[in-house]
């Protein structure tokens, strides 16, 4: 058994390559934090770029960082909930995240940044938000906040 299914959430060094700060300042961009061999593809799918690549049905899919335009359709069909919209603006970061809780937060609101191990980080502010009832009932929420912390933001507390 690898050592993130031990201890439940994946490090920051297990991630994988990660796009250039070049590449995030110019738009979004999907991060994909799925390592497990199962065979799953529906982010290649939904990808009409081909920006998402798998060398099989069971193989962790890898993003073309250059082919991604952002779309977000990647993100929407996850059913790992494993990919993340990454972007840099303005010198601030933004993560978008799949977010299953209730209240869904709103545009504007102040929200308690969590790392994978749920241990808060700092705050951000929502930016941006699709309901769960336009997303198949999970909601995206875009939050913005220090830009150093992009990769290691991976949920929120509503405060």
């Amino acid at each position: 058994m690898t050592e993130y299914c031990k201890r439940g959430y994946l490090l920051v060094s297990e991630i994988g390559e990660k796009p250039s700060e070049e590449r995030l300042r110019q738009k979004k961009v999907a991060f994909i934090e799925c390592p497990q061999e199962i065979p799953c593809n529906a982010c290649v799918h939904s990808c009409k770029f081909d920006a998402v690549l798998m060398d099989n049905i069971n193989a962790p899919p890898k993003m073309d960082y250059d082919a991604c335009t952002g779309c977000m359709r990647c993100i929407r069909v996850c059913p790992g909930l494993a990919i993340f919209m990454l972007e840099i603006k303005d010198d601030m970061g933004r993560v978008t995240m799949p977010y299953e809780f209730l209240p869904v937060p709103e545009k504007g609101e102040t929200v308690k940044l969590l790392n994978r191990e749920g241990k808060e980080v700092g705050e951000g502010t929502v930016t941006w938000v699709l309901p769960p009832e336009r997303n198949e009932g999970t909601a995206l929420v875009t939050v913005e906040m220090n830009k150093d912390l992009i990769y290691e933001v991976r949920a929120f507390r509503v405060v």
